[in-house]
């Protein structure tokens, strides 16, 4: 199974019209983390999943890519 969080990240910033600065501030982590979320280059902590998950309404499994809408 892959592990899409960083396209799913991606892909739900661009339809709420966010960029790292904006998410960051929303989700309480630093910009350089969302960097390197989307950048493949670190995974987010389960906490940092519930949160965005929270944000984008969206159930963690859609942000792992254990399912899809």
């Amino acid at each position: 199974m892959k592990i899409l969080v960083s396209e799913r990240i991606r892909e739900l910033m661009n339809e709420h019209d966010l960029n790292q600065v904006r998410l960051a501030e929303q989700v309480g982590v630093k910009q350089n983390t969302i960097s390197a979320w989307l950048r493949g280059k670190k995974e987010p902590c389960i906490t940092s999943l519930w949160l965005l998950a929270d944000f984008f309404d969206v159930d963690i499994d859609y942000l792992v890519g254990r399912k899809d809408y």
